[in-house]
């Protein structure tokens, strides 16, 4: 009998250990859906709603859309005789009333959390943007005015602080131990509704969206809503994974697909607005772009991964470091790249002065390069094309129309050396590739074009049959091609 308790008890405790991992990692009890209801209760006192006082209306303006609001007001709610009476007999309208309720002042905006409890709330970017007041209101009710502290619109991200202490701060989870399927919770004021609770399931992780290029966003199936935006983004263990950020919607609300800013950079753009006010980013100097199967057969390579380096900034850490343009990044610090779009974050998270190490791939070899990363400047590594069209200029090898650039012209494309000005793309392997009239043509097969001459020259040498690269700059961004050459190389 004693044998047999003991095994009873050994097995309760075995089954009570499985349950307490569960939890720890964030996993609800086997065996069904997890109840939220404690999870809830626990961890919305640190769950704020957050209006703005919006800038400045001139009055008769705030009259007049206070009185239009009115009028289709009463005029929506009014019997259907009377609508088709005033639609009838327009004249007839009652006259508009003077002393109309001006519009309220806070609007409800959306949601945040704190992050600090000695007053630090954190919420979007676009929450307060352009707000002349902010106010933050508690679960007990309380509201206050907040302080912007700073923000920060490339990771949409706003530091606020209140005059309050000793409030229920919120406990900082690990997003890096985020796995798709896991369980997620957001609490927030969805159209004004305060402290909502919805649940879903982490999607994805890591997702480039093209609005916040330093952000590698949480993405979920949790019902995320116009007013959420600010709120946090909660585990099963009640730890703070992310803060909710963005929808994609065809129809302006939830359509089951949420985005959410990893806590780690959230709360660490938070810190440095806190100690300085404005954030810095790390800075390799490089303009990336997808790899796809042509290149990635190219160079060799069992798939298409990683980012190739499309061009590298004279004097930047880059190309202090032997980067080259053609290389692959396969990797930094260790983490691979799936795709291009991997890499800014990494590196904007990345603190300026850190040894960086990445992996290449170049000449069909896989090489380690180490970089120091410098800081990102404000307009980071964007570049400006003209937008005048080219005049006509003879035909020339591979289908192109090109002609030289003007001082003027090089200028604005911030094109230092070489290149040539496509004028247009007729049929031939240039269009197949993709390259496009506007496009500056300034390398094929490795050789640089600095003119039509030169071109001429190049695509001459070309081996029929063979597929090579072309490097045109489009649109503020370097671009690298792949032309399949004919057998019968086309005449000039």
């Amino acid at each position: 009998m004693k044998l047999a308790a003991v095994l009873r008890l050994s097995l309760a405790l075995a089954v009570m250990a499985v349950a307490a991992c569960q939890r720890d990692a964030g996993q609800p009890p086997a065996g069904g859906y997890p109840d939220f209801a404690d999870l809830v209760e626990r961890v919305s006192p640190s769950v704020v709603n957050i209006s703005t006082v919006p800038a400045d209306v001139p009055q008769e303006q705030a009259r007049a859309d206070a009185r239009a609001d009115s009028d289709a007001d009463a005029l929506k709610n009014a019997p259907e005789w009377f609508k088709r009476f005033i639609e009838e007999h327009p004249e007839e309208a009652p006259a508009p009333d003077d002393n109309a309720d001006l519009p309220p002042g806070p609007q409800s905006l959306g949601s945040g959390f704190v992050l600090w409890s000695d007053g630090y709330v954190l919420t979007n970017f676009h929450v307060v943007r352009d707000a002349k007041e902010v106010i933050v209101r508690l679960l007990d009710r309380r509201q206050f005015t907040a302080q912007v502290v700073g923000s920060d619109e490339a990771t949409d991200v706003a530091l606020l602080k209140i005059a309050a202490e000793d409030l229920p701060a919120v406990k900082i989870g690990d997003a890096s131990r985020l796995r798709p399927g896991q369980w997620a919770l957001a609490i927030g004021s969805p159209f004004g509704f305060d402290y909502s609770v919805t649940a879903g399931i982490v999607s994805a992780k890591g997702r480039a969206l093209i609005t916040e290029q330093y952000v590698p966003f949480i993405q979920t199936d949790v019902a995320i809503n116009p007013g959420n935006s600010g709120g946090p983004l909660f585990n099963m263990a009640g730890e703070v994974i992310g803060m909710n950020s963005q929808i994609y919607s065809q129809s302006g609300g939830y359509q089951g697909l949420s985005f959410s800013i990893p806590i780690d950079v959230a709360a660490k753009v938070a810190r440095q607005l806190k100690d300085s006010g404005k954030v810095t980013r790390g800075w390799l100097g490089v303009v990336v772009q997808e790899v796809d199967r042509d290149l990635a057969q190219q160079a060799r390579m069992d798939k298409p991964e990683g980012a190739l380096v499309a061009r590298v900034i004279a004097e930047s850490p880059a190309a202090r470091s032997g980067i080259r343009e053609g290389d692959i990044i396969l990797s930094y610090n260790g983490q691979e790249l799936p795709s291009s779009s991997a890499l800014p974050p990494m590196v904007g998270i990345t603190d300026p002065g850190t040894v960086a190490t990445l992996k290449l791939r170049r000449d069909g070899k896989t090489l380690t390069v180490k970089v120091d990363v410098g800081t990102l400047g404000p307009d980071g590594d964007q570049l400006d094309l003209p937008d005048t069209p080219p005049p006509p200029a003879p035909v020339g090898p591979l289908g192109l129309v090109v002609r030289p650039m003007s001082a003027d012209e090089r200028s604005k494309a911030q094109v230092v050396n070489g290149g040539v000005l496509i004028v247009s793309v007729g049929d031939g392997p240039a269009a197949r590739a993709g390259i496009r009239a506007g496009d500056v043509l300034l390398q094929i097969s490795g050789q640089e074009i600095d003119t039509p001459d030169r071109l001429r020259v190049v695509a001459g040498r070309l081996t029929p049959g063979s597929s090579v690269q072309a490097l045109v700059q489009r649109r503020g961004a370097p671009l690298f091609l792949m032309i399949d050459v004919p057998d019968a190389a086309p005449a000039s």
